[in-house]
């Protein structure tokens, strides 16, 4: 079983930047692969970057050069920096954890972006 928990979203104007956290307990981080996800209001949930275990990353074609997601193993702690912020990336923002058969999700955290 693994525990996520989310920080570090809020409001901030078009351009300026956040950086959310996500501290997972329960397990051994290290074997986890970590994404972010976003819910806008009114839409699916969407991929928008995935670090796994590997060290390979990829993201989502709206967010390639802005935002760029690390881990950090021995905090257990996936981070998701998010800079040039736009209105469009407004929206509840999920850590994921997947490993096999297991998949875990954060409660999630809200970035508002105004323009």
């Amino acid at each position: 079983q693994v525990q996520l928990v989310e920080s570090g979203g809020g409001l901030v104007q078009a351009g300026g930047s956040l950086r959310l956290s996500c501290t997972a307990s329960g397990s051994i981080f290290s074997l986890y692969d970590m994404g972010w996800y976003r819910q806008a209001p009114g839409k699916q949930r969407e991929l928008v970057a995935v670090n796994m275990r590997g060290g390979f990353t990829q993201y989502s074609d709206s967010v390639k050069g802005r935002f760029t997601i690390t881990r950090d193993n021995a905090k257990n702690t996936v981070y998701l920096q998010m800079n040039s912020l736009k209105p469009e990336d407004t929206g509840d923002y999920y850590c994921n954890a997947k490993y096999l058969d297991w998949n875990y999700w954060g409660e999630g955290t809200r970035v508002t972006v105004s323009s």
